[in-house]
């Protein structure tokens, strides 16, 4: 039971929470929401009585997407919706570089998290102080930093990226320093994905999100067996045997958009578990079929600590105002570009032969 709230499902509870349920209906059973409905309109009371706004990334459970998120996506999209809000609250439901990513760009705003806990594997295989050794062994390379990193490591980087526009920031890199490498940093997946979509040559590390790098070809092979008509859609942070093999690949955003779109009658999202159930609720015609890996940082988050994170102002992420700048420069110049032409695709049935990056 979360602390000081005694859970009861009124008919009041029915009706103002009835939107949400429409939407999660076909992924929650009947007795879990009479458990998460107080919660929700609880939350949904307190938010408007403290000025806050909660940040639901796509990874959430479908009770806290659908239920008591304000803004929902990808953690760039998340951030960038926050720091336009009026709120005076951030409560990051997502994992701790998220909520650092909302802070640099909402100094002057209170950003909470949930769970201290909700950590990253890709966040967390590389440091500010690795970044600096980097550029002592590549000197004059531009570093472009995916954003799911830390605030101390985007403090060391010349541009930010984001899955969805990482050849277009690697392209611009090279032609403002003049060059024809790039450092990409740190998931090593999306930058070998992004190597055979560009003439620039790339410098990976071997970082990797720990729920994308587990599906591999047998899983594509085996789903493409079992369900000869799906469209099978993929994560950049996959590894390029799964890419190859899929109908699609890009961010989550991207994926969400194509669903939504092309309205395929049967679809794989090749990414982690919630993101299926998130967009079906809003897709009631497409049938997803669901290969399931967890994350497990992103499911410390839950409808119970969310209400406490409100309840007791719990718990503040803060950066080193210094840091803060540097990485919000390296956010802002990414920001500032241009829109791409086109969503990046990955489309690697129709890219350039293979290409070996150089890994550190």
């Amino acid at each position: 039971m979360a602390d000081g709230f005694q859970f009861a499902f009124t008919p009041e509870i029915e009706r103002v929470t009835a939107p949400a349920w429409e939407k999660v209906k076909a992924h929650v059973t009947p007795m879990e929401w009479r458990l998460h409905a107080p919660l929700i309109a609880e939350i949904n009371r307190l938010k408007r009585q403290k000025n806050a706004v909660i940040l639901a990334h796509n990874y959430m459970t479908p009770e806290i997407f659908h239920g008591v998120g304000d803004y929902v996506g990808d953690s760039l999209g998340l951030a960038k919706e926050a720091a336009r809000s009026d709120a005076a609250v951030i409560i990051q439901a997502g994992v701790h570089f998220m909520a650092e990513t909302s802070k640099i760009l909402s100094p002057d705003k209170r950003v909470l998290i949930p769970d201290l806990r909700a950590g990253c594997s890709l966040a967390s295989s590389i440091t500010g102080a690795d970044v600096r050794l980097i550029k002592q062994r590549y000197p004059g390379l531009p570093v472009v930093t995916y954003v799911n990193t830390t605030a101390d490591v985007k403090a060391e980087t010349d541009i930010c990226c984001t899955s969805a526009n990482a050849v277009q920031v690697v392209e611009e890199a090279a032609r403002q320093w003049g060059v024809d490498r790039v450092i990409l940093i740190p998931d090593e997946f999306l930058a070998r994905n992004v190597a055979r979509q560009t003439e620039v040559k790339i410098i990976a590390w071997q970082g990797r999100c720990e729920v994308h790098e587990r599906f591999n070809r047998d899983d594509i092979l085996e789903l493409r067996a079992a369900y000869p008509n799906a469209e099978i859609l993929a994560h950049p942070e996959c590894p390029t045997e799964v890419i190859e093999l899929s109908d699609f690949t890009g961010s989550t955003a991207a994926m969400n958009d194509y669903v939504l779109t092309r309205k395929p009658k049967q679809v794989v999202l090749i990414t982690e578990c919630s993101m299926a159930d998130n967009v079906a609720g809003d897709a009631p015609e497409t049938e997803f079929v669901r290969p399931c890996n967890l994350c497990p940082h992103m499911k410390r988050i839950s409808l119970e600590n969310i209400y406490e994170a409100l309840l007791h102002d719990r718990y503040e992420v803060t950066v080193d105002p210094a840091i803060a700048a540097r990485a919000r420069l390296a956010v802002q110049r990414m920001i500032d570009l241009p829109p791409p032409a086109a969503p990046a695709r990955y489309d690697l049935v129709k890219a350039r032969h293979h290409v070996a990056v150089e890994l550190i």
